[in-house]
């Protein structure tokens, strides 16, 4: 071959490859463009072009794991089962799946509900059942509409746009929103939804300039909110305040929360005004008295003493100084920043705090006046139905929320670098988030969880989840045992079960229900 060949064809090749490279950058360029006003995958959209590898290795995840990697339940703090599961439920498609689980039931602490040889028929089923709050001891009781709600996440550590987008979508579907510790922002009310204003040790959104209880500033939410919540502790760090990374300290949260922007927002370990149950109880008297509203509690619990001293209390005292509602978190809740220690040490598993406080509370004859709300790692449907089997009457999910907004469990939430904008106060990965799309994932999720909740009930032969009782129940042991719920922890021999038992004395209600 002469030279003009050679040169020929070496510049044949180059245009060749000046039309593939142009193709391709033309090609990149497209998706790029796509992937920048695409609005479904907060990903794709803070991280144009590459984020679709994050896509793509997933579709293949489940035939790569059968050769190289730990099968879909392995994964911590939720497995890739748990995780795709919500993210169908929340973009509305289903939770059907192909050729069995893999889900172990050998394993111990399996849950297995007990099936009826004779479920009820689609026409015999009923709505569940709304339950109310307060009602007979409060000014405006509250009616809690849907079993599944919105936990406590703060604005601050969640984002402008995911607090949005969770009031959007709590209105949408019906259920709660708790605020969280940091006080109420505009983004809490834009949805319209119900609210549940959660009062930490800080006191932030309901305190005066030394920081201390504003009477005034309580009366005032009282118009706003639906109820109160004083939180004593929480699963990821009992003893411990809430934490805000001062990176996420902005001048609106500054505001919102009384505090210096830019600073780290480091809670009291405790109320400073509250050491003991009858200073916890005249606070909720107070502030029922003042807000017109219910005031429930919330705290992880470490054993007995809290809840026992609590019921004497309250039975010392009468009903009308009881708290509206308890809310008990499991030492595994927690979607923010915390201490590991704390974390992964500190507190009951949801597991064994609730029946505990759920077998106090019938004893005493008290869950017709407090009702029980169960937070923790219950963000599917059967572990949120497992909660009512126990005794819960409502159940709150945080992380389960998250994830249906697109969280991809990156566990970056204390570094404000959450790469789908919803734990971040970075405008760039905010963008990410967009509040359109995700708060009708958000409503879609909540309302899949309460459907499949009811379907659980339907195939144990029940009318609706409230129905839901111990006996409806088995916890794997070992490898081919279980036990009924209602062996494990018996209900009470000197106690109704507590569907059946009267309310207190005095108590003005009309219908009773637990668990």
């Amino acid at each position: 071959m002469d030279l003009a060949s050679i040169t020929a064809t070496i510049g044949s090749v180059i245009v060749s490859l000046g039309w593939a490279v142009g193709l391709a950058m033309l090609v990149l360029a497209v998706m790029y463009v796509q992937d920048v006003f695409q609005k479904q995958h907060s990903v794709r959209r803070n991280f144009p072009v590459i984020g679709r590898l994050r896509y793509a290795l997933e579709r293949q995840g489940e035939f790569l794991r059968q050769y190289f990697f730990a099968g879909d339940r392995q994964e911590m703090p939720f497995n890739r089962a748990t995780r795709s599961w919500i993210y169908r439920s929340a973009k509305g498609l289903g939770g059907t799946i192909g050729f069995g689980s893999t889900n172990d039931l050998r394993e111990p602490g399996s849950l297995i509900f007990v099936n009826a040889a004779f479920p009820v028929l689609e026409e015999e089923r009923a709505p569940t059942p709304p339950l109310a709050i307060g009602e007979g001891y409060c000014k405006e009781p509250f009616l809690g509409r849907s079993v599944m709600n919105v936990s406590a996440m703060s604005y601050g550590a969640a984002s402008a746009p995911a607090v949005q987008a969770l009031s959007r979508g709590a209105a949408l579907a019906g259920c709660w929103l708790n605020t969280g510790e940091g006080g109420l922002s505009p983004q809490h009310l834009e949805g319209g939804c119900d609210l549940i204003f959660q009062i930490g040790t800080a006191k932030y959104g309901v305190r005066d300039l030394h920081g201390e209880f504003s009477p005034v500033r309580a009366r005032e939410l009282g118009a706003q909110v639906k109820a109160f919540e004083v939180k004593l502790s929480q699963g990821a760090k009992p003893g411990k305040g809430g934490i805000l990374p001062g990176a996420k300290v902005t001048s609106e949260i500054a505001s919102i929360r009384g505090i210096s922007e830019g600073e780290d927002s480091v809670s009291p370990n405790r109320h400073t005004d509250i050491a003991d149950i009858d200073q916890l109880l005249d606070f909720v008297s107070r502030l029922r008295e003042l807000s017109g509203r219910p005031v429930g509690v919330k705290t992880a619990i470490g054993g007995e003493q809290f809840v026992d001293e609590l019921i004497e209390a309250v039975l010392r005292r009468g009903p009308e100084a009881a708290p509206d509602f308890l809310t008990i978190d499991g030492g595994e809740g927690g979607s923010g920043a915390a201490p590991q220690a704390l974390a992964d040490h500190m507190g009951l598993p949801l597991a064994e705090a609730l029946p505990l406080v759920a077998s106090r509370l019938i004893t005493a004859r008290l869950m017709p006046r407090i009702r029980l709300i169960a937070s923790g790692k219950l963000v599917t449907s059967a572990r949120a139905a497992w909660a009512l089997c126990v005794g819960a009457d409502f159940v709150n999910t945080a992380r389960g929320f998250m994830l249906a907004l697109g969280c991809i469990q990156s566990l970056k939430c204390h570094t404000n670098e959450c790469p789908t904008g919803i734990t971040t106060h970075n405008k760039r990965l905010q963008r990410g988030l967009v509040v359109g799309e995700k708060y009708l994932r958000a409503a879609s999720y909540c309302r899949s969880m309460n459907a499949e909740i009811d379907m659980i009930a339907h195939s144990c032969g029940l009318t609706h989840a409230r129905e839901l009782r111990r006996k409806h129940a088995r916890i794997v042991q070992t490898a081919g045992r279980s036990v009924p719920l209602d062996e494990l922890y018996p209900y009470p021999r000197d106690a109704p079960p507590p569907h059946e038992a009267a309310p207190a004395a005095g108590a003005g209600r009309k219908t009773a229900r637990g668990g």
